[in-house]
């Protein structure tokens, strides 16, 4: 993965990492991490279900209007299930068209829901569209967020087709890559299944995104780009 800075360390995962789902060294397997953006919604905890039959862990980029606010139960159980709950602004508006102390409320509402809700605030943060600049960058170091881009987009917000989010998706993977999903769109969760079958006969180990850091730890303010 590569940062603003030249490169990003491979290692064991942190100790958080074990349990049920053990931990994993990326520099020797092939990791990839499935990630999901938006919600969480309706259909998240089908989603849930669905990782937890499949022994995944997945990173969740939260939006706080409308998601966190109105799905307590669902945030509580990312985090208890544990998977990497993570910050995606408060109403998904584009930050680079904001003022910064409009980009700091963005950010820092959706912080503080999540943290009421789980007793963490996030580490990581996904603008909108992947937009970002200088300033966003000097906030998110400023609450402690790393900028999390991506490297596989089924675009399925566009489609409703679940061959083909599943097709999109396994087109691009590829190791130490990061996978943009939904799970606020009807056709997304159900190809889950199958991506992860896919990919997992194909050697992949799913990891969260700071497994796939490890052993470096995620930077404030820097943007991750796999």
């Amino acid at each position: 993965m590569d940062t603003t800075a030249p490169g990003s360390a491979r290692g064991k995962a942190p100790s958080d990492a074990k349990g049920e789902f053990g931990p994993v060294d990326c520099r020797e397997a092939k990791c990839i991490a499935l990630t999901f953006d938006a919600g969480p919604g309706e259909d998240t905890p089908k989603l849930l279900d669905i990782l937890k039959e499949k022994k995944v862990h997945a990173t969740f980029f939260l939006l706080g209007k409308n998601h966190v606010v109105e799905h307590p139960d669902t945030v509580r159980r990312l985090a208890a299930e544990g998977h990497e709950v993570a910050n995606h602004t408060w109403s998904h508006e584009i930050l680079t068209d904001k003022k910064p102390a409009e980009i700091r409320a963005e950010l820092e509402k959706t912080q503080d829901a999540i943290a009421k809700i789980t007793g963490k605030k996030p580490r990581l943060m996904r603008p909108p569209q992947g937009r970002t600049d200088d300033t966003v960058s000097e906030i998110s170091k400023d609450l402690g967020l790393s900028q999390i881009l991506w490297s596989t987009t089924a675009k399925d917000y566009s489609t409703n087709d679940s061959t083909l989010i599943e097709k999109r998706t396994l087109d691009q993977a590829g190791k130490d890559g990061i996978i943009l999903l939904h799970d606020i769109y009807k056709g997304t969760v159900p190809a889950v299944p199958g991506i992860i079958d896919a990919l997992k006969e194909r050697g992949y180990t799913f990891v969260t995104v700071p497994q796939l850091m490890a052993p470096a730890e995620p930077v404030p303010g820097t943007i991750y780009r796999p």
